[in-house]
């Protein structure tokens, strides 16, 4: 077996942040940090903005990531383009490249300068030559119908791009399950739930210690686009969008028409508003005011866009699904401008909204434990990881299953990057690749 190299570089992306931790000779992990607008962060958030500049009589594209590119598109003040959760487009064979400010570009191009990005604002140097580096991946890629091979392949280039052709990619749930089971005292089957932003990944493992050495057996995998994001918009479509015109009319002749669904799909990621106002959305909103039978539901919806104000709307949302997972009813209030949208959300309310998603991460459960031939009662213990492993009834999904003294939470954004980092300490790391 080869020996560990001196470090070790786990590479967590994800769909809403991404982290990276690193473990040297001692055997701990620990995150790297940035730092933003006076606080250290331990995730950088998975978005890129892209401008322009005029300096020497031309025209230079710049770009920012993380936190720094949500400041650089808050700050306004021309042409911007703005991506975030790019990583939804790695399995999608219909989204080929994108154009921007006229120059083609890749999801493995927008993974590059991401990364770049990223390192450039590492609190410490990342510099993973002669390390050994895991890249976490999910068990299924989101998107209706993801293409693993090209997404794997998509990682494979960008990453080789940036000097990690070398690096093994790990399922991201066997990186969490890597990191609690080094608390096990015996030998168990574990099911270990990742909850990210955009993918909800269960993996089921057979961890065993022979000569003080922790090995593990893959039993099954299994995952589903559905997460925390999909929680966020359910909120919106409810409670949101109706106030911004959803379901609402327009007469045109001497007709009265439904507003067009296809303007409300753009809440579905708050970084989409501010594309309305180049794509014609905008201009066809403005238009649909002027005959809309309660103009003022539009006149707010066209106010969020030109305002910029998708970020501070997300944000409320967030708010109030975490606080639906301490309490029974929650106040959402979104006050900005001239907009204003208030109500009362019970969690009775939002349990319902979410119901259907709720059903379909129960049936991916019953999928990882059928693919490993083994019944509820015969795992030992379940690690969640991911903040939507607190929302209540994903909680419920568990403990109806598993009685509640199996359940362990712990690090719920950085367990998985840990248990990479932590993985490539492992003399036969190889072993736990995908």
């Amino acid at each position: 077996m080869a020996k560990p190299a001196p470090l070790s570089i786990g590479i967590d992306f994800g769909t809403t942040n991404t982290v990276v931790a690193m473990a040297g000779e001692d055997g701990v992990a620990e995150a790297v940090t940035f730092r933003h607008d006076g606080s250290t962060l331990k995730g950088f958030v998975t978005a890129l903005c892209y401008w322009q500049e005029r300096g020497g009589g031309k025209l230079t594209t710049r770009v920012e990531g993380g936190p720094f590119a949500m400041d650089q598109l808050m700050a306004g003040g021309g042409a911007h383009r703005f991506i975030q959760s790019f990583k939804s487009f790695a399995a999608s064979a219909s989204f080929k490249d994108t154009r921007i400010f006229g120059q083609t570009t890749r999801f493995e191009d927008l993974l590059v300068a991401f990364v770049h990005t990223l390192k450039r604002h590492a609190d410490r140097e990342l510099d993973w030559s002669g390390a050994r580096v895991q890249i976490g991946r999910p068990v299924r890629f989101a998107g209706g119908n993801p293409d693993e091979a090209l997404a794997m392949q998509r990682y494979r280039d960008a990453f080789g791009r940036l000097g990690l052709a070398d690096a093994r990619y790990v399922y991201e749930p066997v990186g969490a399950a890597f990191f609690y089971a080094r608390a096990l005292d015996r030998d168990a089957t574990v099911l270990v739930a990742d909850f990210g932003g955009g993918t909800s990944d269960f993996s089921v493992m057979r961890f065993a210690r022979r000569d003080g050495r922790l090995t593990a057996t893959p039993l099954s995998h299994a995952g589903i686009g559905i997460a925390g994001d999909s929680f966020d918009y359910r909120i919106v479509d409810h409670m949101v969008s109706p106030a911004l015109g959803k379901g609402s009319d327009y007469r045109s002749m001497d007709k009265l028409l439904t507003v067009p669904n296809r303007y409300y799909a753009n809440l579905a990621r708050w970084h989409q508003l501010a594309m309305m106002k180049s794509n014609g959305d905008l201009a066809g909103l403005r238009d649909l005011a002027k005959v809309a039978v309660e103009p003022d539901r539009l006149h707010r919806f066209i106010d969020i866009i030109d305002y910029d104000l998708g970020l501070a709307l997300y944000r409320a949302v967030s708010e109030a699904k975490v606080t639906l997972s301490a309490a029974a009813e929650a106040e959402f209030r979104f006050l900005a401008e001239d907009v204003a949208i208030t109500g009362r959300i019970t969690r009775a309310d939002f349990e319902t909204w979410i119901a259907e998603d709720v059903a379909r991460i129960g049936a991916t459960v019953d999928e990882a434990l059928a693919r490993a031939g083994i019944r509820e009662s015969e795992i030992d213990q379940v690690f969640l990881t991911g903040g939507t492993s607190f929302v209540p009834a994903i909680r419920r999904l568990f403990t109806d299953r598993f009685d509640e003294s199996r359940l362990t939470n712990g690090d719920q954004f950085e367990s998985i990057a840990y248990g990479l980092a932590l993985i490539g300490r492992d003399a036969d790391a190889d072993r736990w690749a995908a």
